[in-house]
C-alpha cells in the first residue's frame, strides 16, 4: 500500500466547524499527518468546494479561507481534464453514485491513492480500486 490518501471536501470542511469539535480535531490531525508525510492528495474540485463551503456555510472570512486553501494545496493536487470528466461520467453510470462523487473517486483513482476519506460514500466500499473510509467512525 502506498499510503497516499485523498481528502474529500466534506472531511476538510470539518477543520473549520466549531460545532463539531471531535470531527474538527480529527480532520485537522488527519490532514496534518498526511501533509507531514507527503501523502495528502486533493483535487482542484476539492479546493474550490472547500472555499465555497467554509465561506458560505461556516462564515469563514475569504482571506482566512484563502490561506487555508493555500495550506491544502501543499499536498498533491489532482488536475482533471476533459477525458477525466468523461471517465467520471462512466463511473457515475456504472456505480450510480452522484456525478460529483464520481469526479472525486476518479481523481483519487487517477492519483493512485489507497484511501479516499469521505462521509459521502459507503465506508469500506472499493470504487475504482480506491477504498472508502469515513474517518469519523471507528
Amino acid at each position: 500500500m502506498n499510503g497516499l490518501a485523498f481528502f474529500d471536501t466534506n472531511v476538510l470542511v470539518y477543520a473549520d466547524d466549531t460545532s463539531s469539535p471531535e470531527k474538527q480535531d480529527r480532520s485537522i490531525a488527519l490532514f496534518a499527518e498526511h501533509l507531514r508525510r507527503g501523502t495528502a492528495v486533493v483535487s482542484l474540485q476539492v479546493l474550490q468546494e472547500y472555499f465555497a463551503a467554509v465561506t458560505r456555510k461556516l462564515g469563514v472570512a475569504p482571506e482566512m479561507a484563502q490561506r487555508k486553501v493555500e495550506i491544502l494545496a501543499r499536498g498533491r493536487v489532482v488536475r482533471l481534464e476533459a477525458g477525466d470528466v468523461i471517465a467520471a461520467i462512466e463511473l457515475h453510470r456504472l456505480t450510480q453514485i452522484s456525478f460529483w462523487d464520481a469526479l472525486i473517486v476518479h481523481a483519487a483513482r487517477s492519483a493512485g491513492v489507497a484511501v479516499l476519506y469521505t462521509e459521502d460514500l459507503q465506508p469500506g466500499a472499493v470504487l475504482g480500486g480506491v477504498r472508502v473510509v469515513n474517518p469519523f467512525v471507528s
